[in-house]
């Protein structure tokens, strides 16, 4: 980066760079995990009620269009803008898909530009290097800015997700340089979104991805169409830094970072339905179950990283009239893994649970500099005083799950909502193949899904193959 070189300038030239062929293998690989633990954790939540809700805002808002896009897991077909907006819920309807940092990027990424593909605005041979694209620049903000807007209500998803969608999607329509740029400051000034509904267990959050999705989309068409977008969108006096942080940056020092230090190889997979933060409690009290099988609980101390306990909706106990309220609240998760085992969507879904929720109310949560994210210790005190421990230490390295053991959890998910394994094999296929792959495989895959209404049909798309 040039010292008269804008943050802007500089993550458009890194990203209007990218090619599969120079993408570092390993790269390539994650983005290949990417999209398949992202298709299959939609498929798994095709029994979730968000998606359903964002199809009928989508047709109202952009109409049912015979030559239109596919809105996945329903078949109707609409713009893309449309699309993209019924089918992030979907990829979020299970809270499994993937985490970078604290923003879930692939749920705004993927159907996106799925959708941008079906319409032909973009080949499908430049999806993985758009969806790399979309990590690397979003990944960038958020690893350099979270801690200071999560704490301030800010919800990392729609707001770093909004720069990705725009970096992705610029990629994908094959915009030049200083487009791209327009784009990411377009974005800069369109994103946002807040966290109050964890707090009050309402469902916002599942429509947010969408909402950064379009909003992305409209910057990249915004600035293809010629917008005369801000230079120092992003570290300007009122840009997007100081506006979010109300701190500088360096922008020199983050471009460095670009094609160094790979976001994409900090996205890691969910095991459980609950959020990214309750991964590893949920797996420290699965080790103390066995431990605790038919005693009684006085108390549960655990310790965690203030990042973690103070984000929104996860020191709460209740009472609980939503899923979005207990996949947050860290007494909950705890509580019913100690009780119940591994968490499910019928557990979590269960707020009449007497015993549960007397033991959430014994659950107490220890903000503690000392454990790092991702980390954490619960302390389990049975009536009669035996005291068991379990220190939790882990890293993204552990949640970064490979081809085969996310290819095994999302099948496992199908199992237990009865998704076809011929959809799984559909969508490996086409991760596999790229980029000589057809959207087909794709559009088939949801189109198998058991309250699919065109399911026993075949998806004939204009300008794409079968698969």
């Amino acid at each position: 980066m040039t010292a008269s070189e804008t943050l802007a300038a500089a993550i458009a030239r890194f990203v209007a760079g990218l090619t599969l062929d120079s993408l570092p293998p390993d790269v390539v690989e994650k983005a290949r995990v990417c999209l398949l633990n992202g298709y299959g954790i939609a498929l798994g939540g095709h029994g979730t009620p968000y998606a359903p809700v964002a199809r009928t805002a989508a047709l109202a808002l952009h109409g049912e269009h015979s030559g239109g896009v596919t809105m996945l897991g329903d078949g109707r077909r609409t713009s893309v803008p449309g699309a993209a907006l019924a089918g992030s819920p979907l990829f979020h309807g299970r809270a499994q898909e993937d985490t970078c940092g604290a923003a879930h990027i692939g749920a705004v990424l993927i159907p996106l530009l799925t959708a941008l593909v079906e319409a032909g605005d973009g080949p499908v041979e430049r999806l993985l290097p758009a969806l790399v694209a979309g990590y690397e620049a979003g990944g960038l903000l958020e690893n350099a800015f979270s801690p200071l807007t999560t704490p301030a209500g800010l919800r990392a998803s729609p707001l770093y997700g909004t720069l990705a969608a725009a970096a992705g999607a610029a990629y994908l329509l094959g915009l030049p340089e200083e487009r791209i740029a327009a784009a990411l400051a377009n974005a800069a000034s369109f994103t946002g979104g807040i966290l109050q509904s964890f707090d009050d267990g309402t469902d916002e959050w599942r429509y947010q991805v969408g909402v950064a999705a379009v909003n992305g989309l409209t910057a990249a068409r915004l600035a293809a169409a010629g917008s005369v977008s801000a230079p120092r969108a992003f570290e300007g006096r009122t840009g997007f830094v100081r506006a979010f942080t109300r701190t500088g940056c360096d922008p020199v020092e983050l471009a460095a970072r670009l094609g160094r230090d790979w976001s994409i190889h900090r996205v890691t997979f969910k095991p459980y339905p609950v959020c990214a933060f309750n991964q590893t409690p949920v797996t420290a009290a699965l080790a103390l179950r066995g431990e605790v099988a038919g005693r009684a609980i006085r108390s549960v101390t655990v310790r965690m990283n203030p990042f973690e306990t103070g984000y929104a909706g996860m020191d709460s106990k209740g009472p609980f009239a939503s899923i979005s309220g207990t996949l947050m609240s860290i007494p909950f998760c705890i509580a019913l893994t100690l009780l119940r085992g591994v968490p499910t969507m019928e557990t979590m879904t269960r707020y009449d649970d007497g015993a549960v929720n007397t033991l959430v109310e014994r659950v107490d949560l220890v903000p503690e500099e000392g454990v790092r994210r991702l980390c954490c210790a619960i302390e389990v005190v049975l009536e009669d005083g035996t005291a068991l421990t379990r220190r939790q230490d882990m890293t993204t390295d552990d949640f970064s799950l490979p081809w085969e053991a996310v290819s095994a959890l999302v099948r496992r998910i199908g199992d237990e909502t009865g998704v076809p394994a011929d959809a799984y094999d559909r969508i490996e296929r086409f991760a596999r193949a790229l980029p000589d792959a057809a959207i087909g495989d794709v559009l088939g895959a949801f189109g198998r899904l058991p309250d699919h209404p065109h399911q026993a049909s075949v998806f004939l798309v204009k300008g794409v193959g079968n698969g």
